[in-house]
């Protein structure tokens, strides 16, 4: 993550013991076992006898029980919360999710609003505590330059001197280029007297935007439908982009590789890049257009 500072990668994080395994076989198993040790009448059931269909239905519903038992368990658990679950959650923080557009509830039809995502409210809230801080940590400044403005897609912080801080700041909006508006903005929030130490000099600037194009030829496996195949690695390329648009995340051969690479594919020719692109801690990538066709079927 950007900013320097250690944070918790949550994706390493073992499943919690609370959350139990669903196995409709095994709660059938159970539940003819139970019968059959109650009443030894039961011990040759077939699967058309009544009973057994009964047993069926209940250990359907037992499996549902244990799937509503884990969704409640993960909605209280900060990895795992989503939508007003980890609202209220955010809310023990101090932390509100973000409007990025408030929409239009006149327009015909009405246009919904577009709110920060889990995801970006999710990293928000693990910095508050960061954010309480009156030192100057590269965490604090973090967590207020990312609830300066809704605009704010990213931020990171460097010293480059003793007493000089820099911040840079990556815009949602286009290729993530940060207009002067919303660097004013970031500004003002880092040098108010609650946020920034006295003896700190606080720089923000804009992320410089390293433009570039996905360009693949795919060599699929017969079978599956070439345009579905292609369709997936496209997604998948896609994906990757609108993950590494942050600053100082590399763009990577291997990752592309690697999304491109779906069931069906037998080959990747990656065109473009050519080469890793390296992101430092002031810079973003921007993929401005994915193009994946395919080539060929290996027979």
């Amino acid at each position: 993550m950007a900013g320097g500072f250690a944070s918790i990668n949550l994706s390493q994080l073992p499943a919690p013991d609370v959350l139990q395994a669903i196995d409709y076989e095994v709660a059938l198993a159970e539940m003819l076992s139970e019968l059959r040790q109650r009443d030894p009448a039961f011990d040759a059931l077939v699967e058309s006898d009544p009973a057994y269909k009964i047993l069926e239905i209940a250990a359907f519903y037992r499996t549902l029980t244990i799937q509503q038992g884990n969704d409640a368990a993960r909605a209280v658990m900060p990895a795992y919360a989503t939508g007003s679950d980890l609202d209220h959650i955010a809310a023990r923080y101090a932390v509100e999710r973000l409007v990025i557009d408030p929409g239009d509830p006149e327009a015909l039809p009405p246009v919904p609003p577009v709110l920060e995502t889990d995801d970006a409210l999710r990293r928000r809230m693990f910095l508050a505590f960061e954010g309480l801080s009156t030192a100057g940590p590269m965490g604090a400044y973090v967590f207020h330059a990312l609830g300066a403005d809704p605009d704010v897609g990213d931020a990171s912080v460097q010293s480059p001197a003793p007493g000089e801080v820099l911040v840079t700041v990556l815009s949602r909006s286009g290729d993530g280029a940060a207009p002067a508006t919303l660097l004013t903005a970031v500004d003002a929030a880092l040098n108010k007297d609650d946020v920034r130490p006295l003896t700190d000099l606080v720089t923000v600037q804009g992320a410089a935007i390293i433009g570039y194009t996905i360009e693949a030829v795919l060599t699929v496996l017969p079978g599956p439908d070439s345009a579905v195949v292609r369709d997936a690695a496209q997604r998948a390329a896609l994906e990757y982009a609108s993950q590494q648009h942050r600053i100082g995340a590399d763009i990577t051969l291997s990752g592309l590789y690697a999304a491109l690479h779906q069931p069906g594919v037998q080959n990747v020719a990656l065109i473009s890049p050519a080469a890793d692109i390296l992101v430092d801690a002031s810079e973003a990538a921007f993929c401005s257009a994915v193009s994946v066709s395919i080539g060929g079927t290996n027979a």
